[in-house]
């Protein structure tokens, strides 16, 4: 149920019919207080400085928008990095040190799938949760980063920071419940919107590869995959973005496709791979503009005042 929600939901958000734009109408009246009240939010907070220079990739929308390839495309275009997030879907709370310059300090359940995510593919960054994120780049800080990216982080006004901004393309262009924004990009805001195809680039690599793969992925908006498919997909099994996979629910899936692997975004293998089962890896990597990267290397260095 749960489920088939979270699809209807993405729908209504990104592919709405007839009935999804009726009811989006009904809704607006909400819609515009809730951006009024996030609006004002906005005005009436003073951006302070961290004591070190922050960089924020985030979207607009509810949603993925593809911030975990392209902050990890970014961190390794620069030295002493530290990426710093939520922790979405982790069992547990507060600040943790995820992994320290290669050394890895706790596992999927208690940093979440994106923390790992980043562990996986940044050997030597500092990757850290934190719901605070004022804290999160504190401590950022004191273990000795050069510099911060936000995951996520285009709401945390009282952050002085760079925003980068990725373009998600949408014929809802309500603010919630009406339509998927969190938030608008208000005037007097400064931000860089990257837009794929102008700013980045998606580039992907099949691993171990099989003959006859599943597709299961617990990611937000799962058809994004669909251009990037290799030939051998039989089936696809979508779940809600961060599931927490449980070893039965694998195993009916080998039982009813007796498949060759699973194939599996990054996001998923870092919770399926304990199972036992044999995977197929659907790894994404982004190319960045080098206008951006020097954008970015511009205001670390001070000689970019924006933000």
């Amino acid at each position: 149920m749960k489920r088939r929600f979270v699809l209807w939901i993405e729908g209504y958000f990104y592919a709405p019919a007839f009935f999804e734009r009726f009811l989006s109408f009904l809704l607006f009246p909400v819609s515009a207080v809730y951006c009024a009240v996030v609006y004002l939010k906005y005005r009436f907070v003073k951006p302070r400085e961290a004591g070190i220079k922050v960089v924020s990739v985030g979207n607009l929308t509810v949603g993925g928008s593809g911030k975990t390839p392209l902050v990890t495309a970014i961190a390794r275009h620069f030295e002493e990095v530290a990426v710093v997030l939520r922790g979405y879907g982790r069992k547990s709370r507060g600040l943790r040190v995820v992994k320290n310059r290669g050394k890895l300090l706790c596992d999927v359940d208690e940093c979440g799938d994106e923390a790992m995510v980043y562990a996986t593919k940044l050997e030597k960054s500092i990757i850290i949760v934190s719901e605070d994120r004022w804290a999160g780049i504190h401590k950022a800080k004191a273990l000795g980063a050069n510099f911060v990216i936000l995951d996520d982080g285009y709401s945390k006004h009282y952050i002085k920071k760079l925003d980068l901004l990725i373009e998600v393309p949408t014929p809802n262009t309500f603010c919630l419940p009406s339509g998927p924004f969190r938030e608008k990009l208000w005037r007097g805001k400064k931000a860089v919107v990257l837009r794929e195809e102008r700013d980045f680039w998606r580039h992907t690599t099949l691993r171990n590869a099989a003959n006859k793969m599943v597709l299961v992925t617990a990611i937000a908006r799962p058809e994004r995959l669909e251009k990037y498919l290799p030939k051998g997909v039989v089936s696809k099994y979508y779940f809600e973005d961060h599931h927490d996979f449980t070893k039965e629910e694998v195993a009916a899936i080998f039982e009813k496709e007796h498949p060759d692997s699973l194939l599996v975004t990054l996001k998923d293998y870092v919770k399926l791979e304990r199972f036992g089962y044999p995977l197929s890896l659907l790894d994404l990597d982004i190319e960045i503009s080098p206008k951006i990267i020097e954008t970015i290397g511009k205001y670390i260095e001070g000689s970019d005042k924006r933000g």
